[in-house]
């Protein structure tokens, strides 16, 4: 067998060299010319630099022209420019090049005297002034590179940093910010760390009113004549052309908002109601001034703030009931040179969205359970339905479904879905007494959710459920989310189960007993901090944690425990637990197209009290497109448990109390909207108790062991972030086995949409 292999594997290379040797692109370079492969840019200091790395990054950037870029060792790119110039290059040749194609890059393109220019002047503008530049070209027979030595010189440093100021109060206001400055004592001479204190400045007056101010008013003089050694003394001072109305600050005269504004309209007769000291204006009575006011931080008498304008526009703006939200400052007219401050008009420009509409959807779905299939959604919704920015969504959707890559028993492995669903959404919080917690960045929201879903899972049983939730979200910043949701109801009710479910019922008590009738009335709290959407962040990351308990209350309130020990309210048993997880994600950005993307989860569920298990909804699963996919979709424990004979041809999905998992994944570029990614994935669920049904299944010491691991390789469609996602996976360790084994005969396929995180 072993001699098999090392057979296949020669012929395997062999059959790879030919390829790439097929692929070259060097027999298609013109005599007279050398392909430019890339530069380098060596960089050598006799003295530690802070930022030596974003120096680094900023002189890699000069190197020009870039040269062709390079797939699995080929210029593929190239290749399909060299083949669509062939006499007779064929239609996918022609194709390929108008998709792919790129123009060659040769050595004459590049001007190495040019690029030395570049570097010293960036240096020079780093504060390295006179610093040693060398370049080599390396010349091969048909490829070239160039090669930069750069040694920096001894750095200029601050020894003083002074206002020239006068008697104009900007002066008194740029003095005293200068407690924050960013140039401090021994900082290297650095235009670009001149620039960030202009910015600075700037943003600091800004917050005190100086509406008229610009970065530019500000001007720098260094002066070195006092030093032998690389010394600079720094002052700072407005240019004598600075406007008069740049200097002052200024207060807001008016504070007028348009509650629906259109170009339709501007024209019609309208009604002015004066609420807090701004005045509301409409032309029909679309919205509340009472209910809008909140969401206006203006006031008569305040000095201009930038950040105050961005937070009322963002408020406004999350209302949901508006397309457009316009704030313009007009400078009142009667302002005079001399005056000690300016006065400004607010005015706020809100454009409303369509009052009623009706969304129809035909959609296609993939979840993390592996199942896909067509569903058909129809939404209405009101968005202004008591004229205080209420939102009203019902929606109905049917849909079906059928699990990929369930095993060879297809029992189960198709689902018909109905569902109805409601959503009222209050722009504020609705408490049964007033609350004032300070909210600043956004307006939190109140949800109130009904639904009831129908779930035919073919052979196996008939679920009714029904749902109701009170709760609260909120935007604290760009970055973090907040969704509480103190009363959350959830009742099902099995029906119509066949034979092979009653059986497996029987035979699995834990099973059995998460099945249970149970009513859920708990409480659910979730935190996000998100990175990942702010493209200036290099190293985003993610961060989100879930609490939820259940039951408390109504074991309060419950009566007596009937001869099976069981409390019930009302007549329904329910279940009371508490779950925790939380999930990190981590993403190294290698470039623009490149990354390496890390995840870790851990997640952990207690059933106590009038609950023996956790509710088969509540519980963890790992397995599929979302978890470790060398695995299917719930067949990846509890502990080292192997499901065996009939059982693992039965529907038995393998669920636990505690999972753990990490992912590792790096991203990369394959051509235009195609990506690829390499991936490694680790984890596992666990029984925090003994089961007697479930051998192995219980957390040990040991559970680090029982991790189920593999490793595959994938490939995306990722159009404007609507991603079609195939990975192909292998385990390379399961946990019911001791030793590590590459096992590829029963490759794991994973279809889905989105990224798995």
């Amino acid at each position: 067998m072993k001699q098999q292999i090392k057979k296949y594997s020669h012929i395997l290379l062999y059959f790879v060299c030919i390829l790439f040797t097929a692929c070259s692109v060097k027999k298609y370079i013109p005599e007279d010319e050398v392909l430019y492969t890339g530069g380098s840019i060596d960089v050598e200091t006799s003295e530690k630099i802070k930022d030596l790395g974003t120096v680094k990054d900023e002189l890699d950037a000069l190197l020009r022209p870039t040269p062709n870029s390079k797939f699995l060792g080929v210029r593929w790119g190239l290749l399909t420019h060299y083949k669509s110039l062939q006499d007779n290059p064929g239609f996918i040749n022609r194709y390929l090049n108008k998709k792919i194609g790129e123009e060659p890059v040769y050595l004459s393109d590049v001007d190495v005297a040019r690029t030395e220019e570049l570097i010293n002047n960036r240096l020079e503008n780093r504060g390295f002034y006179k610093s040693e530049i060398q370049s080599v070209v390396h010349k091969k027979k048909k490829t070239a590179t160039t090669e930069f030595e750069v040694t920096l010189s001894e750095p200029y440093r601050l020894a003083s940093f002074t206002l020239d100021k006068d008697s104009l109060k900007v002066y008194d206001s740029i003095q005293k910010s200068m407690t924050e400055t960013l140039l401090t004592s021994e900082t290297r001479f650095d235009l670009a760390k001149l620039k960030e204190e202009r910015e600075r400045i700037d943003t600091y007056l800004k917050a005190r009113g100086y509406y008229n101010f610009n970065e530019d008013f500000l001007i720098f003089e260094a002066d070195t004549n006092q030093y032998n050694e690389k010394k600079y003394d720094l002052f700072l001072r407005l240019k004598t052309e600075t406007p008069e109305k740049s200097k002052i600050p200024y207060k807001l005269n008016s504070v007028s908002v348009y509650s629906d504004y259109s170009l339709e309209n501007e024209d019609l007769p309208k009604d002015t109601i004066r609420h807090n000291g701004v005045n509301y204006i409409q032309s029909t009575d679309y919205f509340k001034a009472e209910r809008l006011a909140p969401f206006v931080l203006f006031e008569e008498g305040q000095y201009y703030s930038p950040q105050r304008s961005k937070f009322t526009s963002n408020r406004l703006s999350k209302i949901g009931s508006y397309k457009y939200t316009t704030i313009r400052y007009d400078k009142v007219a009667d302002f005079k040179e001399g005056d000690s401050v300016g006065l400004l008009d607010a005015k706020i420009f809100l454009s409303p969205l369509n009052k009623h509409s009706v969304r129809a959807e035909i959609q296609a779905n993939s979840k993390s359970n592996n199942y896909v299939g067509p569903a058909l959604a129809l939404t209405y919704t009101n968005r202004n339905l008591f004229r205080g920015g209420e939102i009203l969504n019902i929606s109905a959707r049917a849909g079906y479904e059928k699990q990929l890559g369930g095993g060879n028993d297809n029992t189960g492995s198709s689902s018909t879905q109905l569902g109805l669903k409601s959503d009222l959404i209050f722009p504020r919080i609705i408490f049964p007494f007033k609350i004032d917690l300070g909210f600043g960045y956004e307006v939190p929201k109140t949800k109130i959710s009904t639904a009831i879903e129908y779930l035919n899972r073919e052979d196996l049983y008939t679920s009714t459920t029904l749902l109701a939730s009170y709760g609260y979200t909120w935007n604290a910043n760009k970055y973090v989310y907040h969704e509480l949701t103190p009363l959350s109801f959830n009742y099902s009710s099995l029906t119509d189960t066949s034979e092979e479910f009653d059986a497996l019922i029987e035979e699995n008590q834990y099973l059995a007993n998460s099945f249970e009738q149970k009513f859920i009335a708990g409480l659910t709290y979730s935190f996000i901090y998100n990175e990942i959407s702010d493209l200036e962040k290099k190293n985003p990351i993610y961060f989100a944690a879930n609490f939820e308990v259940a039951g408390n209350i109504l074991d309060l309130i419950s009566g007596k425990p009937d001869e099976n020990g069981v409390k019930k309210v009302l007549g329904l048993e329910y279940a009371q637990y508490a779950k925790a997880d939380v999930d990190f994600r981590y993403r190294h950005k290698i470039d623009n197209e490149q990354a390496l993307v890390a995840r870790l989860f851990g997640g952990i569920g207690y059933a106590y009290g009038n609950s023996e298990t956790m509710p088969y909804a509540k519980q963890y699963y790992a397995g599929g497109p979302f978890s470790v996919r060398a695995f299917r979709i719930r067949s990846l424990g509890p502990g080292t448990y192997q499901l065996t004979g009939e059982e693992s041809s039965s529907y038995l999905d393998q669920t636990g109390d505690i999972r753990l998992e990490a992912n590792l994944e790096y991203r990369f570029p394959i051509v235009s909207f195609l990506k690829g990614a390499l991936f490694a994935d680790a984890g596992n669920v666990w029984l925090l108790n003994e089961n007697p049904d479930i051998p192995g299944g219980e957390i040990s010491s040991g559970f680090l062991k029982e991790l189920g691991v593999g490793v595959g390789a994938g490939v995306r469609v990722d159009i404007q972030s609507f991603v079609i996602r195939f990975d192909l996976a292998a385990p390379i360790h399961k946990p019911y086995e001791r030793r590590y084994n590459f096992d590829l005969s029963e490759p794991i396929l994973n279809f889905a949409f989105g990224y798995p995180f």
